[in-house]
């Protein structure tokens, strides 16, 4: 059943450092529902010292509403006031479609794959959320 159906986010956040990188993974529906959970975790994001990259997965995003697009363009203005380098990876299927569609693909820096844009910030991509996780479930 869809978020829109039931009210409730089904989003997944986790989360790691590397070096000089945040990762943030996400996986299920960006949507005005989930957003808040996406908030919440970001919020820890902010109140660190700034890292040189802050490195969105989006490679298990299933759906994305104009909310969704809308706080990845807060990302990014955030990013830009913290001199910090957002990059999206694995933008392929959905992400894809919404980020060429809206015209934003070019807006941010975007990688099909995730372990390509974790090559930009010269860290071994298995350094991800998988180096101590956290995660945040809204269901």
């Amino acid at each position: 059943m869809s978020t829109e159906a039931t009210g409730k986010a089904t989003l997944t956040v986790t989360s790691g450092l590397s070096t000089n990188a945040v990762i943030i993974r996400l996986e299920g529906e960006l949507d005005v529902n989930s957003l808040p959970v996406l908030r919440e975790r970001l919020q820890l994001v902010w109140d660190l010292s700034p890292k040189s990259f802050l490195v969105v997965d989006l490679s298990e995003v299933t759906f994305c509403d104009s909310m969704g697009m809308n706080e990845l363009i807060e990302i990014l203005h955030r990013c830009e006031e913290r001199g910090t380098r957002l990059l999206l990876g694995g933008v392929q299927g959905v992400m894809a479609r919404v980020l060429s569609i809206t015209g934003l693909r070019h807006a941010f820096e975007v990688f099909e794959r995730f372990d390509d844009a974790m090559r930009v910030t010269g860290a071994h991509p298995a350094t991800g959320p998988q180096a101590g996780p956290r995660e945040e479930r809204g269901q």
